[in-house]
């Protein structure tokens, strides 16, 4: 047992589930783990975020008390030692989007459909105080992350210019930030509770990022999925759906919704090849070619056109060969 092993249990002793048994969970791209706790029939999950490791569980904390006190599926907190970086917390159960689809494939259509009346219940209420701003300054800077770790191009004629393409687009099209985002809202992070109603039959995860943004920023997250494929008549029906009940002025939107999901793919691309060949973490290699898709689709939108032949320009394909030399460079890289 590891020092940290041990204080997770210390900690657990501390609560009401002393003496239960703990099993590992799967965990994300964080330095998070997750541990599903057993005591007779009942289960919780024991999350671990070690604050040395740069870890903090009070927007999670903050974050989950705020989408509960508006009627959604985040997990209750059932107890919390701040400085230790443990929480004790509702477990929801196993059934993420991603996982149940693929044995009900005819359940997917309500799924997406849900996921997105959580968007229109989230985006109908006023955001909770102090959430940094996602803006054009930090969008800009997250998506260059494709130009140093995807493309390793380090030239600062080109990162500028690449950054002022990136910069104008956004504050065209996408401007000030107005809901609250959550900014991993896909199918590995939404779980089915169909016994619960409405928009609270999606359990919500890994929300401890969110940020002040704008309102297509999750909906590209949910329909731009970087591990799974969705239907593009399903996505299309989905923004249909969510224009139509939010009364956005659709042709603004769909501009946003473009150039968000161009920054999106972007980042994703950097911190995809980042998480290889700095953490060693190669699997993820095998989610760009879907990612590069999502970005050319987002590209051939008018709202991008000033910006799409640089970046086009600046960024290799992702062939076999690139992706095989990638993960041949893994762990190779420090954080410069």
């Amino acid at each position: 047992m590891t020092d940290r092993d041990a204080l997770a249990m210390a900690f657990l002793d501390r609560t009401e589930w002393k003496g239960a048994k703990a099993a590992p969970l799967a965990g994300d791209a964080s330095n998070r783990r997750y541990l599903r706790i057993h005591r007779g029939t009942e289960t919780a999950v024991l999350m671990d975020a070690p604050r040395e490791r740069g870890e903090d569980v009070r927007p999670f904390v903050a974050i989950a008390n705020y989408l509960s006190g508006i009627g959604l599926s985040a997990p209750r907190i059932l107890a919390q030692d701040i400085d230790g970086g443990f929480l004790l917390i509702e477990d929801l159960g196993d059934d993420l989007f991603a996982r149940i689809i693929p044995k009900i494939p005819q359940i997917e259509p309500a799924l997406y459909q849900t996921a997105t009346d959580v968007l229109i219940t989230l985006h109908g209420r006023k955001p909770p105080a102090g959430l940094a701003a996602y803006d054009t300054a930090l969008m800009t800077q997250m998506a260059a992350l494709a130009l140093e770790w995807y493309a390793g191009r380090t030239d600062p004629a080109l990162t500028s210019q690449f950054c002022d393409a990136m910069s104008a687009a956004i504050d065209t099209h996408v401007g000030a930030g107005e809901v609250l985002i959550q900014r991993d809202y896909h199918a590995e992070n939404l779980l089915w509770l169909p016994d619960r109603a409405g928009p609270a039959r999606v359990g919500l995860l890994d929300f401890q990022d969110a940020m002040s943004g704008h309102r297509a920023y999750d909906l590209v997250s949910l329909l731009q999925d970087a591990r799974r494929d969705v239907p593009a008549p399903l996505a299309a029906r989905m923004i249909e759906y969510y224009v139509d009940r939010t009364g956005q002025d659709r042709a603004a939107f769909d501009a946003a919704y473009h150039v968000l999901g161009a920054q999106r793919n972007l980042r994703i691309l950097g911190v995809f090849a980042r998480l290889c060949m700095r953490d060693g973490k190669a699997h993820y290699v095998d989610l760009i070619p879907r990612v590069w898709a999502h970005l050319m689709h987002d590209l051939d939108h008018p709202a991008l056109a000033d910006a799409a032949p640089l970046i086009r320009g600046a960024l290799p394909e992702p062939t076999r060969q690139l992706l095989e030399e990638m993960k041949n460079r893994c762990q190779t890289l420090q954080t410069p």
